[in-house]
């Protein structure tokens, strides 16, 4: 199983390339879950075709118990499992409680051992790894971190902060920081900011998203690009990135 942990500054893209990865294995014949770990609750709406998904926080305060996944899931683009954990009333609470108590009500649930998923992928908030935040990257949950960034100053110190996070907490069993993904922004010298710092980290890009209008018109319409039109060019770099994911994931079950 692909388990893939999507970080990265606030705004800097990561629903978008979550969910179009997600669009992508599925296209692959992958039985994908995407898990939205952000209060907004807004990581599945382009696979849900425009329509927001309940968040588990708010449904466990409006029913008070859930019982089954069908109350807090629903199935988007290319039969991806949505679900988003939300957070606690705005200004009341800590939002990564609410990411803890979502994946205690998920083990509850057996969401793996019923779905039995090829691949999970958790869109997780902002630059922050810790607490509730790093859920995603304990043992039992993912095992790979994607970390998005352009070559934005603020989104270079962010990609710099979670890749230490992620490396300080290597002893613990924890994911470990797989590559980049350079969303790009079109600032003066990007590719060359975006390697320097990969290559002093240690890490790869392993996937290059040129900026699109593509991507924004068919946001616009509530669909990922490879809903829209899975043979542009923006969509054949999501396909390249779940490739090479497939590809390396069954390299490893083999070598096991």
């Amino acid at each position: 199983m692909i388990k893939l942990a999507v970080y990265g500054k606030g705004g800097i893209g990561k629903s978008t390339i979550t969910s179009n990865l997600a669009a992508a294995f599925a296209m692959r014949g992958k039985k994908v879950i995407q898990i939205g770990c952000d209060p907004k609750a807004d990581s599945t709406i382009n696979l849900l075709g425009g329509q927001p998904l309940l968040p588990v926080m708010d449904t466990l305060r409006e029913y008070d118990d859930v019982s089954s996944l069908d109350e807090i899931s629903r199935e988007g683009f290319g039969h991806v499992l949505c679900i988003e954990t939300g957070g606690p009333t705005p200004g009341l609470g800590c939002a990564g409680r609410g990411i803890l108590a979502t994946f205690n009500l998920l083990e509850e649930l057996e969401l793996f051992e019923s779905v039995e998923p090829d691949v999970v992928l958790y869109d997780v908030l902002g630059d922050v790894v810790c607490g509730g935040f790093a859920a995603p990257i304990r043992e039992g949950y993912a095992e790979k971190v994607l970390i998005v960034t352009s070559g934005e100053k603020m989104a270079l110190y962010a990609a710099n902060n979670i890749n230490t996070a992620v490396n300080n907490f290597a002893d613990r069993g924890y994911a470990k920081v797989y590559g980049v993904v350079l969303n790009r922004r079109n600032v003066p010298n990007e590719y060359e900011k975006v390697q320097s710092f990969t290559q002093e980290a240690g890490i790869d890009i392993v996937a290059d998203i040129a900026r699109s209008d593509d991507i924004n018109t068919y946001e616009d319409q509530g669909m990922t690009v490879i809903e829209g039109d899975a043979s542009l060019p923006i969509s054949q770099a999501f396909f390249a990135l779940a490739d090479r994911l497939i590809e390396e994931e069954q390299h490893e079950s083999c070598s096991l």
